[in-house]
């Protein structure tokens, strides 16, 4: 049952606020006693790598400035590194800027700081759609600690609990993407929900659900069951902090729930103004869901 789930989940966040995480360097990352930075995209500047500008050879301008989320007082520098990870799953990591000290910072990335910090990015070519740019720091501290926010095969060093801060981001992402526009509010119908502890609602399950543009072909969702949860576990159970990322026509799952759960899609059909697909989590909860838009237009030709 999720309500059994989410005391375990607080729990465990009361139980991890006095420990420690280990960084991988010399020190261990704890949110009282160290600090971590504050990656923040500038408003209204571009949320993803366009493309098509790349390909035609137009400017990109990211824009993000580098702060102190929390521990100010005990920052001494920080050194702002980028990874750019590959669909083929190589990681590449850069050095865009050594012992900051006076923060916040502003930041702008063109196509040319992409060749210059990358060895292996040497032209459009080398830039491909479903490729992620991701921006972070290493923190030196005063006394000499460095902590390392993300690891040098480019997975991330850092507990849940700071990677769901709402105070403060220690990284930020740039899908190399198209222009995306899912947002909006849709109906839903979902069948044939269930779950591994035997609960079972054949549906249909009817309400409505809110797609909100995060950017870069990024939604977040405010129920990612569609309803699923209430009909498997009455009113008021929702799936959030899941997303769903449109990656020029591409669509999938991205993040985890307030459990840390894992959704996927498969069985995709765009028909019209129906868009269907089966959901299901690495904790065993499925369901067939329908959303349909009321706003006269058609969805796109989206895929897996």
């Amino acid at each position: 049952m999720k309500n059994i789930k989410l005391i375990f989940t607080l729990l465990a966040i009361v139980l991890l606020v006095p420990s420690c995480e280990n960084d991988g360097g010399d020190s261990k990352i704890d949110t009282q006693n160290g600090a971590v930075p504050n990656v923040q995209k500038v408003e209204d500047s571009e949320a993803f790598v366009n493309l098509v500008a790349v390909n035609n050879g137009d400017p990109i301008n990211l824009q993000f400035t580098i702060g102190v989320g929390e521990g100010e007082e005990l920052v001494q520098s920080m050194d702002v590194l980028l990874f750019y990870y590959k669909t083929d799953g190589s990681v590449y990591k850069g050095t865009l800027d050594n012992d900051v000290t006076s923060f916040p910072k502003t930041y702008s990335i063109s196509q040319a700081d992409l060749f210059d910090v990358f060895d292996e990015l040497n032209s459009a070519a080398d830039i491909e759609v479903g490729d992620q740019l991701l921006v972070t720091t290493n923190v030196t501290l005063k006394d000499g600690t460095n902590i390392q926010m993300v690891n040098d095969d480019g997975s991330n060093n850092f507990s849940p609990n700071i990677a769901n801060s709402s105070f403060y981001d220690v990284i930020q992402t740039y899908n190399v993407a198209c222009e995306s526009d899912l947002g909006g509010t849709y109906n839903y119908t979902t069948t044939n929900a269930s779950a591994p502890t035997g609960e079972f609602a054949a549906g249909p399950l009817t309400g409505t659900t809110t797609l909100t543009d995060n950017g870069g072909g990024v939604y977040s969702i405010d129920d990612a069951s569609f309803g699923g949860w209430i009909g498997l576990y009455g009113p008021g159970n929702v799936a959030t902090g899941v997303t769903f990322t449109d990656v020029c026509g591409q669509l999938s799952y991205t993040d985890a729930d307030q459990f840390g759960e894992i959704f996927t899609l498969s069985n995709l059909v765009v028909n019209g103004s129906e868009l269907s697909f089966h959901w299901e989590n690495d904790y065993g909860e499925f369901g067939d869901t329908t959303l349909t838009r009321t706003d006269g237009t058609d969805w796109p030709p989206l895929h897996l």
